[in-house]
């Protein structure tokens, strides 16, 4: 075949039966060479998919035929040839090109690679670390590509819904001043004001609070934060969020947009939500779920009896009543009758992993609740148990005694695994905002009140006569986005008083002083008349876990941090030299070993 038509440079992935006899050039990594003798077949992979060259000693020529001998994985090519239909019985089904080939006619060895420390593939054996430390390798993997293709979708999706309703972006600083957020700061020293520092914003709360005053009315951003925390899989030290802060508005009115923002960012990811989400209080959800961030993809919920159990004999209970603790249970449907003693044991032993002391238990059979403590329940009390949890016959009644601050998290740890391991848990995305928070939590090790959310969110106007005098009753009008166990977003309604602003610090020990020195330039801001705002944040990371099914937030960030805040690749955090901390002033020349001893 005549080689001088002009080849059309296509993406590998989007060769098909359409363009057979046409000259192409494509151009990628070589992922397998199979050498047949007198054939060389070499799948040829860009980011598009894949495509198979086929080398013809006839067709391709000597030159070309003898270059596609010494192919190996990863060697970067350019090749040149002719589309054309493969035979029946090497079509491949499981890609999308299976139906054609390039017979190359030009090849070009842009790039050779060394051995690999483990295959380009979906699936891999090799440990995180590995693939961390060679992250340019990870990323060529198809998977990788794809959820950061997608990323980039929900990206451009959130931007859309918020310019549609009328939000701009504004970019706000990186160099902040050090506040107290929750969070230990990353700070930064400065060079030209020895001794003083920069914090990495933990999030741009105060800066849009102040970009509210400024008139912006609605503002929103896809920004970096940071936070010096402890790590594990669902935390990064630098992550991104989507930021949002409207003027003039109620709840209602933000959820709307954030239901508008959040559907389009789904439907990028090819998932339809519906909206309007339902609404939660954070007490309701306390007791009916143990945690303030539900799974709402079954419907086991849980069972307070500690009136009930006060009635009883059994001295576990009674004594955890006693101490103004809580009894609470779960219903296993059908539990009785699929668990083994053993599966009930390991059970229990989760409990205790997760602060319980232990877990008594019933069985439904024969119309009444039975078990190695029912000696300790009267009949009747018993059959009013049973009828508080609505257990049928062939159910598994478990329960944890403690204070509630145990109890709770352990009952929803409980609820998780048995939803797990019984497929209860249904294929869709079940979403609900958390409302009514407590505004404050006591802190023991401090021995004072601190804000459950953030110092500037707004109390409940209907609670605000009782801020000094019970603190501790106090509802906040903050708000947290809920979806499938994971929180996903977090806000509230600001603050937007100077005078109310002081009384919140004072609350939670924050003098006045220490006010103007820490927050001087809000409480500034907010004496110009600031309006009415609110606003949430997103973690976009995490968003676009859920979206494309990553493990970890590691599998949706391109160069992620390990759990120990280190970086494999670059080797960050490093050792800086001499020169430079003393341009920081972070150490003293006059520290030399060689420098002159003091002399008085």
């Amino acid at each position: 075949m005549s080689t001088d038509t002009q080849a059309v440079w296509k993406p590998a992935g989007s060769l098909s039966k359409d363009m057979i006899d046409q000259r192409v050039s494509v151009r990628g990594w070589a992922a397998t060479q199979r050498d047949h003798g007198g054939l060389v077949f070499v799948d040829l992979r860009d980011r598009s998919g894949i495509v198979q060259l086929v080398f013809d000693p006839e067709r391709s020529g000597k030159e070309v035929h003898s270059a596609a001998h010494r192919i190996r994985s990863e060697t970067v090519l350019r090749a040149e040839g002719t589309v054309r239909k493969r035979s029946e019985e090497t079509i491949n089904p499981k890609i999308p090109t299976g139906e054609v080939e390039i017979v190359v006619e030009k090849l070009e060895i842009l790039a050779t690679s060394k051995p690999l420390p483990f295959e380009i593939e979906d699936e891999v054996s090799a440990g995180e670390e590995v693939r961390l430390r060679f992250r340019y390798l990870d990323l060529r993997r198809p998977v990788m590509f794809r959820r950061l293709a997608q990323r980039h979708q929900i990206c451009r999706a959130v931007r859309s819904a918020l310019d549609d309703a009328g939000f701009i972006e504004v970019e706000t600083p990186m160099l902040m001043r050090s506040t107290p957020e929750g969070a230990r700061d990353y700070l930064v020293p400065s060079r030209v004001q020895p001794g003083r520092f920069f914090a990495l914003p933990q999030s741009p709360q105060l800066i849009k609070q102040i970009l509210m005053v400024g008139g912006i009315e609605r503002y929103y951003q896809i920004v970096k934060c940071f936070r010096d925390e402890d790590l594990r899989a669902d935390r990064q030290p630098e992550f991104t969020q989507i930021d949002i802060e409207m003027s003039f508005i109620e709840e209602e009115d933000l959820f709307a947009v954030c239901e508008r923002m959040l559907r389009a960012a789904f439907a990028a990811g090819g998932i339809e939500i519906t909206v309007p989400f339902p609404r939660i209080p954070y007490a309701e959800a306390i007791e009916k779920y143990g945690t303030d961030k539900p799974d709402l993809r079954f419907a086991l919920e849980i069972v307070p009896i500690t009136r009930l159990a006060a009635e009883s004999g059994f001295k576990v209970f009674r004594e955890v009543v006693d101490a103004g603790g809580l009894v609470a249970g779960l219903r296993i449907p059908g539990g009785s009758q699929a668990m083994s003693r053993k599966d009930i044991d390991d059970l229990t032993a989760f409990a205790n992993r997760h602060g319980a002391k232990g877990m008594a238990y019933f069985h439904a059979k024969e119309g009444r609740l039975t078990s190695n403590i029912a000696k300790y329940f009267e009949d009747g009390l018993l059959e009013r148990i049973r009828e508080a949890f609505g257990a049928e016959e062939g159910d598994l009644v478990v329960f944890v005694a403690d204070r509630p601050k145990i109890a709770y998290p352990a009952l929803a740890a409980l609820r998780n695994r048995i939803a797990k391991d019984r497929g209860l848990v249904r294929d869709e995305q079940a979403f609900c905002w958390i409302v009514d928070f407590p505004l404050l939590e006591w802190d023991e090790e401090s021995g004072r009140f601190a804000a459950m959310h953030h110092p500037f969110t707004s109390p409940h106007p209907d609670d605000l006569e009782r801020l000094e005098s019970d603190p501790g009753s106090i509802r906040a009008r903050a708000y947290d986005c809920v979806l499938n166990g994971n929180e996903i977003g977090g806000g509230s309604i600001r603050i937007h008083t100077p005078d109310l602003q002081c009384r919140m610090f004072r609350i939670l020990g924050i003098d006045d002083e220490e006010a103007r020195e820490k927050f001087g330039f809000l409480l500034d801001a907010l004496s110009y008349g600031a309006p009415p705002h609110g606003g949430i944040a997103f973690g976009l990371d995490r968003i676009v876990m859920l979206i494309t099914g990553g493990n970890s937030l590691r599998d949706v960030i391109a160069f992620p941090k390990t759990q120990n805040a280190s970086c494999p690749l670059t080797r960050a955090p490093g050792r800086v030299s001499r020169e430079q901390l003393e341009e920081l002033h972070l150490i003293s020349t006059a520290l030399d070993d060689d420098a002159p001893e003091a002399t008085e």
